[in-house]
């Protein structure tokens, strides 16, 4: 499991979504007749990445976090950003299936889906785009997505604060609370 260095809502989210991860895995293993820890399981996460576009996101990265990358040794896609197989590797990762949860709008779960891989991968990530999308993972999660010019203002608002700022933030509430702050000096 991700341990996010920011805390409240965004590293209560990324828990929820790792556990669905990994309850999506248990039901894959059963419906495949595998026993988790087997070699059988290896080589079915092998298969899975092998053409992630034939299964659901969240199995694909149970898979990818059940492998290890032969160039870094890191899990496969989460080694650092000059690995060329952990490139490769995340890049499949977003051929993935994704269906949107009932009663959530079109489009949700690509927005979770990409939040969680910044938030599981943030060395990967800009300072600004992990502030952004590990802020978003409660939001997604509650089956709510930001309309663009939403997302825009979030986005400026982000790009206001330090970097310093943006590692510790916990909401959009706090970036607009911290930016409000600074005009009333």
């Amino acid at each position: 499991m991700t341990a996010l260095p920011r805390g409240g809502r965004p590293a209560e989210a990324l828990a929820a979504v790792e556990a669905s991860i990994e309850e999506c895995w248990r039901r894959f293993l059963t419906e495949y007749g595998v026993a988790a820890g087997t070699r059988e399981e290896t080589e079915l996460a092998e298969t899975v990445v092998a053409d992630t576009s034939d299964f659901a996101w969240r199995v694909v990265d149970a898979a990818l976090g059940r492998l290890r990358c032969p160039e870094c040794g890191n899990e496969l896609g989460a080694g650092p950003t000059d690995c060329q197989k952990c490139d490769q590797a995340n890049g499949f990762r977003f051929a993935a299936v994704e269906i949107d949860r009932p009663a959530t709008p079109r489009g949700t779960e690509h927005g979770l889906r990409v939040a969680t891989a910044v938030a599981r991968t943030r060395h990967r990530y800009g300072v600004r785009a992990r502030c952004g999308f590990e802020l978003g993972l409660p939001v997604l999660l509650d089956g709510e997505l930001p309309s663009t010019a939403q997302a825009q203002r979030y986005r400026a608002a982000i790009d206001k604060l330090a970097e310093d700022e943006c590692e510790r933030v916990t909401s959009f509430e706090e970036v607009t609370r911290r930016l409000s702050s600074r005009r009333g000096r």
